[in-house]
C-alpha cells in the first residue's frame, strides 16, 4: 500500500471499529458515544476545549524539552566519568522500580496545582528513556573508530564531539521517539491528580457530570496532538540524521 494512503485507511478502520463497538453496546452514548456524536461535541464545545488543550500542549512540550535536556546531560556524565557512573547508575535503575504515577501526588504537594507539577511529571517519564538510549549509544561507539582517533592524537573532547556524539545520535533519536510517545501520559496524569486546567482536568469534570461525549472529545484532541507531535519529531529526526541507514530510520 502506498505510504500516503496508510493514515486515511488507518483512520477509517479506527472509526469503523469505534462505531461497531458503539452498536454492540446498544447505542448507549452515556457509555460510549459514537464517532459522529464525539465530532459534533468537538465542534460545538471547541471554545471550551481549546483553552484546556493549550494548557496541556504547553505542559507536554516543556516536559519533553526539559526531560531530553536532563536525560542527555545525565547520559554524557555517565559516559564520560566512571565514578559518576558507579554511583548514579544504580540509583537510576532503582528509581525505575518506583511507579512514576505514585509520585504525582507528591509533585502536586511540592509544586502546587499549576504548571510546574505537570511539567515535572512529564519530565520524569521522559527522562529515563532518553538517558538509557543515549548512554547506550555513547558506550557502544565502534572501538576501531576510537582507536584510530587516539592513534591520530585526538583529545578526549575531540573524540567526544567528532566520533562518540555523532555515532550515538541514532540511539538518542530512538529514545526521543519513545519520550515523545509517552510525554502526554505524564501531563495528563498530573492533571488527574490535581489541577485547575488542561484536558485531563476537563475529562475528569466531564466524567463527573456524565458528559461522556465531551470526555471523548477531549480524548480525541489529546490523541490527535500526540500523533501529530510524534510524526513531527520523527520527520525532523529523519531530516537531521541523513547519514543513518534506512533500516535504522524505518519506523
Amino acid at each position: 500500500m502506498p505510504g500516503f494512503l496508510r493514515p486515511p485507511v488507518t483512520l477509517a478502520m479506527v472509526l469503523l471499529l469505534w462505531h461497531g463497538a458503539y452498536i454492540l453496546m446498544g447505542r448507549q452514548s452515556y457509555l460510549l458515544p459514537s464517532p459522529w456524536q464525539t465530532l459534533e461535541t468537538l465542534a460545538a464545545r471547541w471554545s471550551t476545549l481549546a483553552p484546556h488543550a493549550g494548557v496541556t500542549i504547553v505542559e507536554i512540550l516543556l516536559g519533553l524539552v526539559l526531560g531530553c535536556l536532563l536525560g542527555g546531560g545525565t547520559a554524557l556524565l555517565l559516559a564520560l566519568f566512571r565514578p559518576v557512573r558507579r554511583w548514579l547508575m544504580p540509583v537510576l535503575v532503582v528509581s525505575q522500580a518506583i511507579p512514576v504515577f505514585a509520585i504525582a501526588p507528591l509533585l502536586v504537594l511540592w509544586l502546587g496545582y499549576g504548571l510546574g507539577s505537570k511539567v515535572a511529571m512529564a519530565m520524569l517519564i521522559i527522562y529515563f528513556p532518553v538517558t538509557a538510549a543515549f548512554f547506550d549509544g555513547l558506550r557502544r561507539t565502534e572501538p576501531g573508530w576510537l582507536d584510530l582517533a587516539r592513534v591520530m592524537g585526538g583529545g578526549r573532547l575531540a573524540v567526544l564531539l567528532r566520533i562518540r556524539l555523532p555515532a550515538a545520535l541514532p540511539a538518542f533519536a530512538s529514545g526521543l521517539r519513545v519520550a515523545t510517545a509517552v510525554a502526554p501520559i505524564g501531563a495528563v496524569v498530573g492533571e488527574w491528580v490535581g489541577s485547575s486546567a488542561g484536558l485531563g482536568y476537563l475529562m475528569l469534570q466531564a466524567n463527573a457530570r456524565m458528559q461522556v461525549p465531551l470526555m471523548f472529545a477531549a480524548l480525541l484532541v489529546l490523541a490527535a496532538f500526540s500523533v501529530a507531535l510524534y510524526a513531527l519529531v520523527d520527520h525532523g529526526l529523519r531530516r537531521l540524521l541523513p547519514w543513518v541507514p534506512d533500516d535504522h530510520r524505518e519506523a
